[in-house]
């Protein structure tokens, strides 16, 4: 049965009948604690990842990754990365792939692609929470789409690293509410996590670059927090 949604699989477009793939959706939740047929699962993906399938069958390959990825799926979601029509979906799944290695892809490919697919780049480290070293030279960059890209993801990451990168850069007028959001974003994390003088002193700093009405007023609330935690 497997074999046959398979064979389906590789001519698979949206407007087929979606229940034919429902077999691969239930093998993802049956081989959950099995590890050779879970392994077994994923090689049989990605030879259709790999393959001249129409892009919905990709695209429903990079969804199955999402949930059953390991390491051994990072090289052919990375070769997806700079295809305009594959990219987000292979961020998709490179995003929840725990290994070291689906991180490292996002960050080689971060320095070889422009414009939006570096964007998106950008935007899939914020999410995984890393790439503070080759986000915080971004904060600059001529591309202003890349710059606000890039103060959102370190928003995210809401790191000490990342909030140090935010602090020291100064932002064109044009992102000075995008950086200052990042910025509350991570005083925000880190008074949660217990380190109030370091979420005071972004406030603070916030508060000194007479910051307009509503980034003031959150700032101004963020510091009283501080203030009784």
């Amino acid at each position: 049965m497997l074999e046959q949604t398979f064979d389906a699989l590789k001519t698979y477009d949206w407007g087929m009948d979606r229940h034919v793939l429902d077999p691969i959706d239930e093998a993802v939740v049956k081989t959950r604690n099995d590890a050779a047929a879970r392994q077994e699962l994923e090689s049989q993906l990605l030879a259709v990842l790999q393959s001249n399938a129409p892009r919905d069958a990709k695209d429903f390959v990079c969804r199955q990754l999402r949930t059953l990825g390991t390491a051994a799926s990072v090289p052919a979601l990375e070769q997806l990365l700079p295809n305009a029509e594959l990219s987000h979906m292979a961020r998709y799944a490179l995003e929840r792939i725990p290994e070291p290695q689906a991180g490292q892809a996002l960050e080689r490919q971060l320095r070889k692609l422009n414009g939006q697919l570096k964007i998106g780049v950008i935007s899939s480290l914020g999410t995984r929470g890393q790439g503070v070293s080759l986000l915080r030279p971004l904060l600059q960059d001529s591309d202003e789409a890349v710059a606000r890209a890039a103060a959102i993801a370190l928003g995210r990451i809401a790191s000490a690293d990342a909030t140090k990168a935010l602090g020291s850069a100064k932002p064109r007028p044009a992102l000075a509410v995008v950086f200052a959001d990042a910025s509350m974003a991570c005083a925000e994390k880190l008074l949660a996590a217990g380190h109030a003088k370091e979420a005071k002193a972004t406030y603070q700093r916030l508060l000194k670059n007479n910051p307009p009405a509503l980034v003031r007023q959150a700032a101004e609330r963020g510091l009283k927090a501080c203030q009784t935690a």
